[in-house]
């Protein structure tokens, strides 16, 4: 067999959070390419790197704390060193069942903007950046002004601006302003993406079965939350399985079309408040 040319990189995979969602698509992803999963929590970090490893996957664990753009920066530079970067998908967040409504906005409003920043300065064409934000963005209700800052204000800015203000310490608020803010960034970056030949999108899952929607099952609002799924007719939770396949979607070929957009995976639920829910 010939030898491979020395100068030749393969492609390079980036998924943040080394959750269940994060785990299903470095698995969907990860074969034949240079994978970097990159999570907050060294245990989780080290467990899903020694699982992915014994699978056969070439895996690099990188320790990152999104909130922190110095953080992220380094595991984008590390990455695009690595060779051409295919896709990056951001799945790293936290809920109200497990979070304050500060750490929720500094993890998934600031920690998104520093993801999509400092990727996009090594984007290339061809590359792909998926965000996980969540059905709960649909429901958000803010004004066009405030949307608009959610989505242009640089990062320095953002949890000084007036919505994020208003949240106060309700973290339920909290998750639902910066889901949202994860759609509107996403529109106004594909701008950027597309001068870079590259996409970028929301995935929006409603409830999937992962340690993190089991927690907020448990929560107070976690009998509503599952009876909703029975009542929009689903009947069901939704898989990490079924987020990998429509986030291998919009990173594959076929997607290059599609940037700014959200992809919404929730069994109809949003659907089913919009138009069918009693208020």
């Amino acid at each position: 067999m010939a030898d491979r040319p020395t100068d030749e990189r393969g492609d390079v995979v980036v998924v943040t959070g080394a959750g269940g969602m994060g785990t299903a698509i470095a698995r969907r992803l990860g074969s034949g390419r240079t994978l970097f999963l990159a999570e907050a929590s060294r245990a989780q970090l080290d467990l899903a790197v020694a699982a992915l490893t014994s699978e056969g996957y070439a895996v690099h664990g990188v320790l990152t704390d999104v909130s922190d753009r110095v953080s992220v920066e380094k595991l984008a530079e590390e990455a695009a060193g690595e060779g051409r970067l295919s896709a990056v998908v951001h799945t790293a967040g936290v809920s109200p069942a497990t979070a304050s409504a500060r750490t929720i906005l500094e993890v998934n409003l600031l920690g998104t903007v520093h993801v999509i920043d400092a990727f996009e300065k090594v984007a290339t064409r061809g590359t792909s950046l998926v965000v996980i934000s969540s059905m709960a963005g649909h429901y958000a209700s803010l004004s066009r002004e405030d949307e608009a800052g959610l989505a242009t204000a640089p990062a320095e800015d953002l949890l000084g601006l007036d919505a994020v203000a208003a949240v106060g310490d309700d973290a339920g608020t909290a998750y639902m302003v910066s889901k949202r803010a994860n759609h509107v960034r996403v529109e106004a970056a594909a701008l950027a993406w597309n001068q870079r030949g590259a996409t970028v999108n929301t995935v929006s899952p409603g409830v999937i079965s992962t340690a993190m929607s089991q927690a907020e099952a448990e929560s107070p609002s976690g009998e509503h939350m599952l009876r909703m799924l029975d009542d929009c007719g689903a009947g069901r939770t939704g898989t990490p399985g079924e987020i990998a396949e429509a986030v291998a979607y919009l990173t594959g070929p076929q997607a290059r079309f599609i940037t700014g957009t959200d992809l919404l995976v929730d069994g109809g639920q949003a659907a089913w408040v919009r138009r069918h829910m009693r208020h």
